[in-house]
């Protein structure tokens, strides 16, 4: 018996991962959807055209780089459930109006008509009764010191030249953005209690906890 059938966890499930840079939603996503036998949706940062060009310049390439986020990610949304579920997915559509389009809006890097433009776009694609929501939202949490040196050691070039500032603003923001979710279940991980690199079988607690949430859900649908 596999791990997905062992704890009861459906077939056709979507499981998101989200969290601030530098968590290790990659390498949870990949541990996860092989312990499920899983398919796996990572985020597309490598042919992204606007990411460079945004840690150069927030206030000009922020709304270009969330509009294609939110297009790319949308896109992915619907690829996800045309398959008909049994996905890991690398990061949810909800951070990016959540998290980084608002820091961008309040901090002055993105205009107010941009801005206006964007969530409703946003509103119109995601917060309808048709938008096909993940099944659970894992979130990964540490502290700031814990998150900046995992950015240290991943090493992206573009990451290294960004100033603490701007990871401490988005760190607080995440923290404030999860106590406030309430779009789909959420499983809260921190990042210390495991280490999937150094000790891969961990990922079997992951999922008894995983099955454990979807199963209360389900029977919480049932009772309404």
């Amino acid at each position: 018996m596999n791990l997905r059938e062992k704890y009861n966890i459906p077939s056709n499930a979507v499981i998101t991962i989200a969290g601030t840079v530098g968590v290790g939603k990659s390498t949870m996503t990949t541990a996860l959807a092989e312990a499920l036998n899983f398919r796996t949706s990572f985020e597309k940062v490598d042919s992204n055209p606007y990411l460079d060009k945004f840690y150069d310049d927030f206030e000009k390439w922020s709304f270009h780089l969330q509009i294609y986020f939110l297009a790319e990610r949308f896109k992915e949304q619907k690829r996800i459930f045309e398959y008909g579920g049994g996905f890991i997915q690398d990061r949810s559509i909800y951070e990016d109006t959540g998290i980084f389009a608002k820091m961008h809006y309040d901090k002055g890097t993105m205009n107010p008509t941009d801005y206006e433009t964007y969530t409703n776009l946003f509103d119109a694609m995601v917060m309808t009764p048709y938008f096909p929501h993940p099944d659970l939202l894992i979130y990964l949490e540490g502290s700031l010191e814990d998150v900046i040196d995992r950015i240290k050691e991943r090493g992206r070039e573009m990451e290294q030249h960004t100033p603490r500032e701007y990871w401490e603003e988005m760190h607080g923001r995440y923290q404030e953005w999860i106590d406030q979710f309430n779009s789909c279940p959420v499983l809260r991980l921190d990042i210390n209690d495991y280490d999937l690199k150094e000790n891969p079988e961990q990922i079997e607690s992951i999922v008894e906890r995983i099955g454990y949430m979807i199963e209360q859900t389900n029977r919480f649908k049932k009772q309404r």
